[in-house]
């Protein structure tokens, strides 16, 4: 797996990050860049640690089903995917109070929510030649805190309306990255 390719699966991996950091930041009533830190280092540690966990699980019964592995990964990725865009199109528009402390615990729920996808591209990275899950998950990691942190802010200036469109488009990324993965497997785009 490339770098790009890793780096196209934390983005769409991110989004629901991304669209809760939104959230979070449209019922701040005080934007501080403490409580942007705060919400993407919980975020991004989730998603760094999560896909840590699922590989680790999987890798424990990958040698077994090395045969279909590429449409395991085919089926997770796509399966992610359109979960993703399902409950973008069906989530209403967050109401919500003004707040001016964040209570971690409602953080720490959010960040094992938004992670439990990042769980299953674990277990698809256990199954695909080639992926340093080390270098993986500090690319998710990253790419996660950076969004969740510029989501706060984007959230606080310009409302929910970003945070569906964002989860559509990593639930769209999510299916193409699924979907490269089985034809490259399958040779069915030999140049």
């Amino acid at each position: 797996m490339t770098y790009i390719e890793m780096m196209l699966i934390a983005l769409g991996l991110s989004m629901d990050a991304f669209a809760a950091s939104i959230s979070k930041g449209l019922c701040l009533s005080q934007i501080k860049h403490k409580y942007a830190f705060i919400i993407a280092l919980f975020f991004g540690s989730f998603q760094l640690i999560m896909p840590l966990v699922g590989w680790f699980l999987a890798k424990s019964f990958a040698v077994y089903i090395t045969s279909i592995d590429h449409w395991i990964a085919f089926v997770l990725l796509s399966f992610i995917g359109v979960k993703m865009i399902h409950e973008a199109v069906k989530k209403k528009d967050i109401e919500c109070c003004s707040i001016t402390v964040i209570e971690i615990k409602n953080i720490i729920i959010l960040s094992i929510a938004t992670s439990i996808d990042a769980l299953a591209i674990g277990v698809t990275f256990a199954f695909l030649p080639n992926v340093d899950i080390s270098i993986a998950v500090l690319i998710i990691g990253l790419i996660t805190f950076c969004v969740s942190y510029l989501g706060v802010f984007i959230g606080h200036r310009f409302g929910m309306k970003l945070g569906k469109n964002s989860e559509i488009f990593g639930g769209i990324v999510l299916i193409f990255i699924g979907t490269k993965i089985l034809i490259d497997h399958l040779g069915l785009l030999t140049f």
